[in-house]
């Protein structure tokens, strides 16, 4: 019923935790199917690298793929284990990124009521390093907190996030058990 009063500050408040962590969930997801997929292909170049050649090959031996998998590593890969290998370990940064900031999303509510009070807003902005402005209307603040995201993520900006996390933890914020809950759940 709040969301439906934008003048509520519970309602803004939870419309603004509710819009960044769903952001940040759904770049999780592209993520972590990124990642599954260059681990795939990896096991699967690796695979073929250690299965010896046909001894004979007759005139009509055909290369056309036998799996959806071998399809996939072929196109997306077509420079074979190397090229998986290098996407691997930009898919793997990418993906601890995103779990860190959702980490660093979830931590900045303090009380895990899935809504961020003016105090945890203003703490969470400020260690984006991102002004607060009280009554700033929340498309606003979602859009910089969003923007802020997209922008260290590209970047792999792991050093800004942690300075931020780290200036949570100074304000007395922790990873609490219905975080680790949540954490996992989104890792799952």
């Amino acid at each position: 019923m709040c969301a439906l009063f934008p003048g509520d500050s519970l309602g803004r408040e939870n419309t603004i935790f509710q819009q960044f962590t769903q952001h940040i969930g759904r770049q999780i997801h592209k993520d972590k199917q990124a990642f599954s997929q260059a681990n795939s292909c990896i096991s699967w170049f690796y695979k073929l690298e250690k299965t010896p050649p046909p001894a004979v090959q007759g005139i009509s031996w055909n290369t056309t793929p036998s799996s959806q998998l071998e399809v996939d590593c072929l196109r997306d890969y077509p420079s074979g284990m190397d090229e998986a290998r290098a996407d691997f370990a930009k898919t793997q940064s990418l993906l601890s990124v995103s779990l860190t900031f959702y980490e660093f999303a979830l931590v900045a509510d303090r009380n895990d009521d899935a809504t961020y009070s003016p105090t945890e807003l203003q703490d969470l902005l400020r260690s984006l390093i991102l002004s607060y402005h009280e009554g700033e209307p929340t498309p606003n603040q979602v859009r910089a907190l969003t923007e802020r995201f997209d922008n260290w993520y590209r970047s792999r900006n792991m050093d800004a996030l942690m300075q931020g996390m780290s200036d949570l933890y100074e304000r007395g914020y922790r990873v609490t058990p219905s975080d680790r809950v949540e954490l996992d759940r989104v890792m799952g």
